[in-house]
């Protein structure tokens, strides 16, 4: 029988069928007696066109292990894909893999298959995972989650190299040039929040601020909690103690009560499209963000895009985090078909497989391994080449994510609440007092302790 791939696109929910019983996960032997179907929830990738590369890799191997996929690419706009796991796993039914955006996968980890064997494999080939990756991905001394390339990224700074230069004198490709060119690194040092905030100051008088979101979705969480683990504040340690009320947090907060003054007004009703439109239009000089509003812009403002470049984020105190959001592939424990579920995960994790994920992207997924970094597309992709080449983390940079190194249900809060963006609404737009807003995040903190 001929295999084929069926998708349809944001559908939320595979279907209704009835719990299985529970698999044994074994390995994938392809017989003659192998075709079956598999069902497939994808996140709906941001970049136009990024879904079909993932798409080509599932039908080739659905074609060579005579397995019928099926996918669905699910929005995460409207938490859809978020909803989508929590209505399958009370229904125990719907797609035997799934997508999930950061803190999902452990919070599902009860019900989702052990992957130690997938990713102990892809790590031998393509270096061990990064640090943030193993805090969200492994649960208990078990991986719960493969690492998942399309849809994992960071947030640097993509900024106009015109406006930065014209109002901030700041040259940002001499700092961090393409391929071939040579860092300075004596601007690399210099470029600190500090820094950051001073070329904020110019481009606001210059008349196009920064367009820092400070809203309660992912790209406002992200690139705050960068800045609050610059500094070194923490919200509540790895042992779980309370540590918000701290000199770092006091900074940060005092920090940001001046940044706030010279970006947009509306920026605390930001999503996560806001910042994108507002690079795209022309007005911003930069933005926290992957890759996708470029990529947009080549399409819908071209001359935008041509003055786009990405560099690593601002140095603190304790170091240069890049804002990360990885992603995960799961299999229920009560999927149908295990064993397939795990030979393609196995697949889309080797290094073939995810450098072609990474070129359908433009360059916006970045892979959980340590040691892809290397990929020419991000050196080649433009206009204007070298745009995405300094995105991957290198180096000095450590990929982060908010809420760490919180233990995971309660770091999982404090994201999710944006407990850090409603810190600094308080204490610039309330009328709070920064010992104030600290009281109310510490209370809050308690409460979480108690869920």
């Amino acid at each position: 029988m001929a295999s084929n791939v069926k998708f349809s696109r944001r559908r939320l929910i595979a279907g209704a069928a009835s719990a299985s019983a529970l698999s044994i996960a074994s390995p994938f032997i392809r017989t003659a007696h192998a075709a079956g179907s598999l069902s497939i929830g994808f996140w709906d990738h941001w970049v136009p066109g990024a879904n079909d590369s993932l798409t080509k890799l599932c039908k080739e191997w659905g074609e060579k292990e005579k397995v019928e996929v099926k996918i669905d690419y699910i929005t995460s706009q409207g938490s859809k894909l978020q909803l989508t796991a929590v209505a399958e796993a009370q229904a125990k039914s719907g797609h035997d893999i799934l997508q999930f955006i950061s803190w999902d996968a452990p919070n599902q980890a009860k019900n989702l298959v052990p992957v130690d064997d997938i990713v102990n494999a892809a790590m031998q080939k393509n270096g061990k995972a990064t640090d943030v990756v193993e805090y969200l991905g492994k649960v208990n001394g078990s991986w719960i989650g493969v690492p998942a390339t399309n849809g994992s990224q960071v947030k640097g700074p993509c900024g106009r190299m015109d406006l930065l230069l014209k109002h901030a004198n700041l040259d940002i490709v001499k700092m961090y040039p393409g391929v071939n060119g040579k860092p300075d690194k004596a601007l690399q040092d210099q470029w600190t929040w500090d820094a950051f905030l001073s070329a904020a100051e110019k481009c606001y008088k210059g008349g196009n601020p920064f367009g820092l979101g400070l809203g309660q979705t992912t790209d406002s969480v992200d690139w705050v909690g960068a800045l609050f683990a610059a500094y070194g504040a923490t919200l509540v340690d790895a042992k779980g103690n309370i540590t918000v009320n701290s000199d770092a947090t006091k900074q940060v907060l005092g920090y940001m009560q001046r940044l706030v003054k010279v970006i947009p007004a509306d920026v605390f009703a930001w999503d996560d499209a806001s910042n994108n439109k507002y690079l795209i239009s022309g007005q911003g000089s930069l933005i926290m963000n992957p890759p996708s509003a470029w990529a947009v812009a080549v399409r819908d403002n071209l001359k935008v895009a041509e003055q786009c470049w990405t560099f690593p984020s601002p140095k603190g105190p304790k170091g240069r985090f890049a804002p990360g959001l990885p992603f995960f592939w799961g299999t229920w424990k009560w999927s149908k078909n295990i064993s397939a579920a795990k030979s393609l995960l196995t697949h889309l994790s080797d290094r073939a497989s995810i450098e072609k994920m990474v070129i359908g992207s433009g360059g916006y997924d970045i892979p959980g391994y340590s040691n892809l970094r290397d990929f020419k597309t991000w050196a080649e992709v433009g206009p204007p080449v070298g745009v995405s080449y300094n995105y991957p983390p290198r180096g000095e940079e450590i990929v982060s994510i908010a809420a760490a190194p919180a233990p995971v249900a309660i770091a999982q809060q404090i994201y999710t609440q944006a407990t850090m963006t409603k810190m600094i609404a308080k204490c610039t737009q309330g009328g709070d007092s920064v010992a104030k807003a600290i009281g109310w995040a510490s209370s809050e903190l308690e409460g979480f302790m108690r869920t």
